[in-house]
C-alpha cells in the first residue's frame, strides 16, 4: 500500500468521493473561556483564501525543482518528482473547474511539464490564481458540485489539502525547506478526519503513521494521511 496515491476525488472519474460518515461518542458540554468562546463564533475563512495562502506557500518548493531531480522518488510511491507536479497540476485545473460546478475528467494525467517546457513553473504560478480566483467568485462555496455532489466547501478544502500534502512531498524528495500557510492545517485536519475511514477502504490513505510527542500539526496532519513525517528518500 503507498503512502498516498491521491485525495479520494481523484479516484473516481469527474467526482469527489463521499467522505466516510463516521459515529461520534457524545461528550459532555463544556463552558467555553472567553477566548474559546470567541475562537467559536469567529468565522472560518473563505476556501479562496485559504488557497492564496498554499499556494504562495507552495510556489517557491516548485520553483526550486531541478530538471535532474524529475526522476527522484517522493513520499508518494506512486509518484517520481515529474509525475507528482503533473498530477498536482492536473487537480489545480480541475478543481477550478469544480468551483464553477462544471465536471471534470481525472482518466489521465496531461504531462504538463512536458507541454511548457521551461515555463511550467509561470504557467503553475498562473493556474493556481485561477484557482484562487474561481474559489473566490460568488456562490463558489454554496450549494454541491462533483459527480458524487459533495458540498461545495469540502471540495474546496480537498484542493487545500493537496496544494499542502504534494508541496511537503515535493520538499522533501528535493531537500528545500517547507512552511505550510499560518492557519490553514486546521481546516485539512478537519478534512482528512472525515474522509480517512474511506481513504483507507480505497486504498487511497494508508493507516495513519505514528508521531512522536510533541509533533507539529503538519507532522500529524501527514501521519493522518499515511505519511512518515521523517521521510527521506534513502
Amino acid at each position: 500500500m503507498s503512502d498516498r496515491q491521491d485525495i479520494p476525488d481523484e479516484t473516481h472519474s469527474g467526482a469527489p468521493a463521499h467522505p466516510a460518515q463516521t459515529a461520534r461518542t457524545p461528550q459532555p458540554a463544556r463552558t467555553p473561556q472567553p477566548a474559546q468562546a470567541a475562537h467559536a463564533t469567529r468565522p472560518a475563512p473563505p476556501i479562496s483564501a485559504l488557497l492564496d495562502a498554499a499556494a504562495g506557500a507552495a510556489l517557491p518548493v516548485l520553483r526550486e525543482v531541478r530538471d535532474d531531480q524529475l526522476g527522484w522518488p517522493t513520499p508518494c510511491a506512486e509518484y517520481d518528482v515529474r509525475a507528482l507536479l503533473n498530477h498536482l497540476f492536473q487537480v489545480v485545473v480541475a478543481f477550478r473547474s469544480l468551483a464553477a460546478k462544471k465536471d471534470v475528467d481525472f482518466s489521465s494525467t496531461p504531462d504538463r511539464l512536458g507541454e511548457y517546457g521551461a515555463q511550467w513553473p509561470d504557467r503553475f504560478a498562473d493556474a493556481s490564481a485561477q484557482l484562487v480566483e474561481a474559489w473566490a467568485a460568488p456562490g463558489a462555496e454554496d450549494g454541491l458540485t462533483g459527480g458524487m455532489q459533495l458540498p461545495a466547501r469540502t471540495v474546496g478544502a480537498m484542493v487545500l489539502l493537496d496544494l499542502t500534502v504534494h508541496a511537503w512531498d515535493l520538499a522533501r524528495a528535493t531537500g528545500r525547506p517547507y512552511t505550510p500557510a499560518e492557519g490553514c492545517v486546521a481546516e485539512r485536519r478537519t478534512l482528512v478526519a472525515q474522509m480517512a475511514p474511506t481513504a483507507r477502504k480505497m486504498n487511497v490513505f494508508a493507516e495513519p503513521a505514528p508521531v512522536p510527542p510533541g509533533a507539529s500539526d503538519l507532522e500529524v496532519l501527514l501521519a493522518e494521511t499515511g505519511r512518515d513525517p521523517h521521510w527521506t528518500a534513502g
